[in-house]
């Protein structure tokens, strides 16, 4: 069976390094805002080259923390609006909402599935505060474009940056192009921890400083409380096992860059749909290999009988859920064929060679 995703490999391939480090962290008998936290997010600062990092619990509460400490800064207020992409994981649009902000959606660009950049200017109004960009599945989202609607318009950019650790445009990394970022290290994400954590970058101390509050409580100083803040912190264990794997994330994502390359070159099929290599590989960590293909459901059941594992990132839009019934009745026509046709390959770091070569060749002799 070629698993989607071998969490367990990938960790046991640090297994000495971090059950070392996990000892170590048990028997300091410090467990949450010790040195642990704070190497972390030095480390990942210098990484990003940001001015501040701050570890929290995951990454919708680093979105949602953004968000709230701009609205205690006096920058935003309730019943502002975020534009946001149309296609992108629910956790985009529940740090919008949470904070009595109006989440504005923009569809996708049909062959990256990142938002249409061309199609940002016509949905600002006067109540537009910033633009948040999802480098959706690992690939960036960038270009003078943005910089300059920005500037225009005087908005903030701030970038979900869950599934993009690593990847950079013309040299600067995600999670410090814009002016700040959230970060997600679910397990199965490219920096993944052993439980849920995130973590938020920036580039003004105040807002840093602020946020930094915000997930304490609301404090910065023990029993005085500034804000109605959370209780969102990075506990110790976690990042100490982040940093260990933080000094592997290129190098696992150089790995991951060559599979999407293998099947971006050798998948002939004329049934499925490649996404685009983009033009400079540092532009995608390819947190996810996405394909698209018009009959679904026969194309995932033939690959599972043949023991490859697939998922669907994702079956439901946000504006077509529940959650977001006010939303129901809004036609986003680019995302909704979207959310209908792609199909996740497995990708990953700990993949074979004959793995890959496998998944190659099954999918070639598929039928549609």
């Amino acid at each position: 069976m070629i698993k989607f995703l071998d969490l367990q490999k990938i960790n046991l391939a640090h297994q000495q390094e971090i059950e070392e480090k996990l000892i170590q962290t048990f028997r300091s008998g410090w467990y949450l805002l010790g040195k642990e936290v704070k190497t972390f997010e030095d480390n990942l600062k210098a990484y990003l080259g940001a001015t501040d990092v701050i570890g929290v619990a995951n990454g919708l509460d680093a979105l949602r923390l953004i968000l709230r400490a701009y609205m205690e800064l006096g920058i935003m207020k309730k019943g502002d609006e975020i534009l946001v992409p149309a296609n992108t994981y629910i956790a985009s649009l529940l740090a919008i909402s949470d904070n009595g902000l109006v989440p504005v959606l923009v569809e996708p660009n049909p062959e990256t599935f990142n938002i249409e950049i061309s199609k940002l200017e016509e949905k600002i109004t006067p109540r537009t505060r910033a633009i948040m960009l999802v480098h959706l599945y690992g690939r960036v989202v960038w270009d003078k474009d943005i910089e300059k609607l920005v500037t225009k318009h005087q908005l903030k950019i701030i970038e979900d940056n869950a599934q993009a650790i690593g990847a950079e445009w013309n040299g600067i990394k995600t999670g410090n192009l814009g002016d700040a970022a959230g970060f997600s290290f679910y397990p199965g994400k490219n920096l993944g921890a052993l439980g849920d954590g995130g973590a938020v970058s920036c580039k003004d101390e105040e807002l840093g400083k602020t946020i930094r509050a915000l997930a304490n409580y609301g404090s910065n100083e023990k029993y005085v409380n500034m804000y109605q803040g959370l209780n969102s912190r990075l506990d110790e264990i976690q990042a100490s096992v982040l940093d260990i794997k933080l000094k592997y994330i290129d190098s696992k994502n150089a790995r991951r860059r060559a599979i999407a390359l293998e099947y971006c070159s050798r998948i002939t099929n004329p049934a499925i749909v490649l996404p685009p290599l983009p033009e400079k590989d540092t532009e995608h960590v390819w947190h996810l290999f996405v394909i698209k293909t018009s009959n679904r459901e026969k194309l995932q059941n033939y690959l599972s009988e043949n023991e490859i594992q697939t998922l669907i990132h994702y079956p439901i839009p946000p504006h077509k859920q529940m959650a977001y019934k006010e939303m129901n009745e809004l036609s986003f026509p680019v995302t909704e064929k979207i959310h209908k046709e792609v199909l996740s390959l497995p990708i990953s770091p700990v993949m074979t060679d004959e793995e890959v070569e496998k998944l190659i060749q099954t999918i070639n002799q598929y039928q549609a």
